[in-house]
């Protein structure tokens, strides 16, 4: 049974990685799903690959006339919005081939790394919230959020930055929508570990354990739950 029926959603970093495989299965799920990112071309191949109802609309995330464009377009195209899945990110993997300290980083890269996680998420929710009656926000955390970590230096202060937002969201919309955080809980299969040597790729997890936990928080009611962030294996145990 298609559990997002008569649901749109849009889906942020839908390219590739967790943003393709989520977005593929919300379209498989009756969703309504918009997918979106820089690459137009990238995401016509996911949007080509998706069995359901989708929109590729291209946006830059850091940008807010892109961003306001995206969910007016969406609103145009579907009537409605009722969920909203923030998972573009930018991590310290994707800008170098190994972590670096805090003294090796450059300022445009912290600030390329907090525009894309922290910001990104601000403005899509800035634009989002008021064109979805009841629904769910979903924003894409990790454990980096909640604990330190060597070489990690902005993308940990993104996500535990991502992690007080996101409670702050869901106090100043509930009941109508829930705000939670969704974390991997170890390294997913999407691309973003193969830098590591294979040696380092221990524990990969399946993306199907995050798209079944996300198509579950998406189709959670108004006033369920909301302020939390918890790994997907976390919410599965929670069902």
């Amino acid at each position: 049974m298609e559990q997002l029926t008569d649901e749109t959603v849009i889906v942020t970093g839908a390219s590739r990685g967790l943003g393709a495989s989520m977005a593929k299965r919300f379209a498989r799920e009756g969703a309504n799903t918009v997918l979106t990112a820089r690459s137009e071309a990238d995401l016509r191949e996911v949007a080509a690959d998706a069995d359901g109802e989708t929109l590729v609309v291209p946006a830059d995330v850091t940008d807010e006339a892109s961003v306001e464009a995206l969910v007016e377009t969406t609103v145009a195209e579907y009537g409605d919005l009722t969920g909203l899945v923030n998972n573009a990110g930018v991590g310290m993997l994707s800008l170098y081939d190994e972590l670096r300290d805090v003294t090796e980083i450059p300022v445009e890269d912290w600030r390329r790394i907090l525009a894309v996680n922290v910001t990104g998420v601000f403005l899509c929710s800035k634009h989002a919230v008021p064109e979805i009656a009841q629904g769910n926000i979903i924003n894409i955390s990790s454990g980096l959020g909640r604990r330190g970590a060597a070489g990690w230096g902005p993308y940990v202060a993104s996500k535990w930055a991502l992690e007080g937002f996101s409670r702050t969201l869901a106090a100043e919309v509930e009941p109508d929508i829930n705000v939670n955080c969704l974390d991997p809980g170890g390294r997913a299969e999407t691309g973003f570990w193969n830098h590591l040597p294979e040696d380092e790729r221990e524990s990969i997890l399946d993306p199907d354990v995050m798209d079944d936990a996300a198509v579950s928080l998406l189709a959670q009611e108004p006033g369920s739950v909301t302020g939390e962030s918890m790994t997907a294996e976390e919410w599965e145990a929670r069902l």
